[in-house]
This record gives C-alpha cells, sequence and structure tokens, in this order.
C-alpha cells in the first residue's frame, strides 16, 4: 500500500505515556479491560446464541454489536499493550494504515447498526401489527449488510486517499494507534481534499445516523406517552433505554473526536478520547445491557452454570 513518492517506510506511535514507572500499571489496566470487555462480549453473545427468549430482532442486532466491539478493541489495544511492554514503538507503513482501515470499517458498521436498532424499536413499538413481517429475518440480514458495504467504502475511501499523499518526515504518531487525523500532521503534501473527504464522511456516518436515530426516537417518545398505563409506558421504555445509553456514549466520544478538525495537531486530550472510542464503550456495552435485564440476565446464569436454555 506504499506510494514511491514517499519516503517514509515505517512511523513511530509515542504511546499513552514516556514514563517508564507508569507503564507496567497501564498495562495491567488495559489488560484488564481487555480481557473484561472481550470475555463480557463473548458472554452476552453465547446467551443469545443459546437462549430461544431471545431468538428476536433487538437481540441478533446487538449480538452483532457485541461482535463489533470485539473487533474494535483487538484492532487497538493489543498493539497498544506490545508498545508498553516493548522499547521499539515503530510500525510499518502498511500495519499502520491496515489498523486505520480496520478501525474505521467496525467504527462506522458500529454506526449504522445503532441506527438499524433504533429503527427495530421503532416498528416495534409504533408499528406492533406489523412488526414480524417488517422485521423479517431477511430483512435483518438486508440491514447488516447495507451497514457493512456502505461502512466498507468509507473505510476504503480514507485509507486509499491517505495512502497516495506524501510523508517526508517526521515520522512520530503522538497516540496509541493510527488514526486519520493524527496522520494529516505528518504529510508534508496538501490534506485538504483528506479532511473535506474526513468531514464528509463523519457527517454521512455520525451525523446523518444520528439524526436518523433521534427521529425514531421521537416517534416512540410520542407512542409512549399515548400509553394510558404508567406500568405500560415504563415497559416499553425499559426496552430502549440500554440503547439510547450505547448512543449517548458512542456518539458523544465519537463526534467530538472527528467532528472537531479546525486543529490537526494531537495532544493528551486525543489519547483519551481514543480510550473512550475504543476502551470504554466496548466495555459498557454488555453490562448495560445486562444490568436491567432479567432475560439476559437468566441467559447468562444458564450460559455459566450450562443449564438447559428455557423453552
Amino acid at each position: 500500500m506504499q506510494p514511491n513518492s514517499t519516503s517514509v517506510t515505517e512511523f513511530i506511535l509515542l504511546g499513552l505515556t514516556e514514563h517508564q514507572e507508569l507503564k507496567p500499571i497501564l498495562f495491567t489496566i488495559f489488560l484488564l479491560a481487555y480481557v473484561a470487555t472481550v470475555g463480557g462480549n463473548l458472554s452476552l453473545l453465547a446467551a443469545i446464541l443459546v437462549e430461544p427468549k431471545l431468538h428476536t430482532p433487538m437481540y441478533f442486532f446487538l449480538g452483532n454489536l457485541s461482535f463489533l466491539d470485539i473487533g474494535c478493541i483487538t484492532v487497538t489495544v493489543p498493539p497498544m499493550l506490545e508498545q508498553l511492554l516493548s522499547q521499539d514503538h515503530s510500525v510499518s507503513f502498511a500495519s499502520c494504515f491496515s489498523q486505520l482501515f480496520f478501525f474505521h470499517l467496525l467504527a462506522c458498521v458500529d454506526c449504522h447498526l445503532l441506527t438499524a436498532m433504533a429503527y427495530d424499536r421503532f416498528l416495534a413499538i409504533c408499528r406492533p401489527l406489523t412488526y414480524p413481517t417488517q422485521m423479517s429475518r431477511g430483512i435483518q440480514g438486508s440491514l447488516i449488510g447495507i451497514c457493512w458495504t456502505i461502512s466498507f467504502c468509507n473505510a476504503l475511501t480514507h485509507t486509499v486517499a491517505l495512502s497516495v499523499i506524501n510523508f517526508c518526515g517526521p515520522n512520530l504518531i503522538n497516540h496509541f494507534f493510527c488514526d486519520v487525523p493524527q496522520l494529516f500532521g505528518l504529510s508534508c503534501s496538501s490534506t485538504s481534499l483528506n479532511e473535506r473527504l474526513l468531514f464528509v464522511g463523519a457527517a454521512f456516518m455520525g451525523v446523518v445516523p444520528l439524526v436518523l436515530i433521534s427521529i425514531s426516537y421521537a416517534h416512540v417518545a410520542a407512542a409512549v406517552l399515548r400509553i394510558h398505563s404508567a406500568e405500560g409506558r415504563k415497559k416499553a421504555f425499559s426496552t430502549c433505554s440500554s440503547h439510547l445509553a450505547i448512543v449517548g456514549i458512542f456518539y458523544g466520544t465519537g463526534l467530538f473526536s472527528y467532528m472537531c478538525l479546525d486543529s490537526v495537531e494531537t495532544s493528551d486530550k486525543d489519547k483519551g478520547i481514543g480510550i473512550l472510542n475504543t476502551v470504554l464503550s466496548p466495555m459498557l456495552n454488555p453490562l448495560i445491557y445486562s444490568l436491567r435485564n432479567p432475560d439476559v440476565q437468566g441467559a447468562l446464569r444458564r450460559v455459566f452454570m450450562g443449564q438447559r436454555p428455557m423453552e
């Protein structure tokens, strides 16, 4: 993927800290976070697969979200752990751009999957009579396919557009993984086209899904308010609260990270936002969906205790 016009053959990731005494502590913290995230999401996936009560569109999308969370944290955290143990922080041109591609691919699928989940809640609450036909298995599969196709095109566009610009030094990236904004500052050619592509991509991959999610939940809120029973309103809203919490965490960090392009310089603030995006959000998702959901809690207990699923 490396163009002939560049003299840079590798980048140097400065990582989370330059203080040697902090590296073992950070390594332990992020290793535990990685194990907890992968374990939590795998447990949630297992519960969804083995529990018949969870074989619904909502949990089908949630299972896909867990898969994406495992992928997102695996793209960034294991290389970061390796950096904390090693004195060599270099990363090849091809490895850097591969990491960038897969991170943007998975993050963008996440954006559109959250939109599909909001649409699912809209149909379930606002159009319950036609919900089984409007959210059939075929439609679920089509929505997942659309999410992956759009996200693949977006990630490939950014990766190719960045790979053809000139990098002639310096090659220091003040971050713990390769990402688009950090590479802008290392280019010795114009990045105006890349910045426009990133802005359009952030709007199309972030703002448009957020608008669609907001529209879906505006209809959901109106439908819930028309329910006369307080218990009925509480039950209807409880099916949406976990998804809304995840949307808030994901977009609260992601949009701030990619829409604030007034400066291409990196800082410790960018690292903090990166940790929120790549570590905290994937780790919290299974916890959020299991804390107030008795069906998921029961399924998880049966998975860990080896009991037969309830029919």
